[in-house]
């Protein structure tokens, strides 16, 4: 897990608890919950991880190690923007490392790195479901299919302009 502050703003600890006051009474609600965490805050910080243990009478080992195994949870506060970029076999098959290594260099990270400027961070993903038009990439929630580094820069410039 990446490091992350020990606390969160006051804001975020009370959309956690209503969160967990949502979804406790649900059957299984670990994996819907903190996918509304990450969905409201943007990640789950390292404060969450003991209200929501609490709250699922769970341990905090056992809400730690699902929200690290699971690589579409983040422990850090990304970007504005997050550029998935899809790795799976048939986007490698249409080139997207070629795509990949732009956009390392052009965002100035590795995968899970967020820009200088804060707006874009890189996290890699293993199919974005879009096999047949690869490479693929998405932004936020929206799918972009065959992508070349020309491409790349394109989404991201529409994405600066505010889209």
């Amino acid at each position: 897990m990446s490091h992350v502050p020990n606390t969160a703003p006051d804001a975020q600890l009370a959309a956690i608890d209503a969160l967990v006051a949502r979804f406790a009474k649900l059957p299984g609600p670990l994996l819907p919950l903190l996918h509304a965490v990450q969905d409201e805050l943007g990640f789950i910080p390292a404060a969450a991880i003991p209200t929501i243990a609490s709250g699922l009478n769970l341990s905090r080992a056992e809400v730690h190690g699902v929200v690290s195994f699971y690589h579409w949870f983040r422990a850090d506060e990304p970007g504005r923007h997050v550029v998935r970029l899809c790795r799976a076999e048939a986007c490698q098959a249409m080139n997207c490392e070629t795509t990949e290594s732009h956009a390392k260099r052009a965002l100035g990270v590795d995968y899970h790195g967020t820009s200088l400027d804060g707006q874009f961070t890189l996290e890699p993903v293993y199919c974005l479901g879009n096999c047949a038009a690869g490479p693929s990439m998405m932004v936020d929630r929206t799918l972009y299919a065959r992508v070349t580094p020309e491409r790349f820069d394109e989404v991201l410039a529409e994405w600066r302009s505010g889209q």
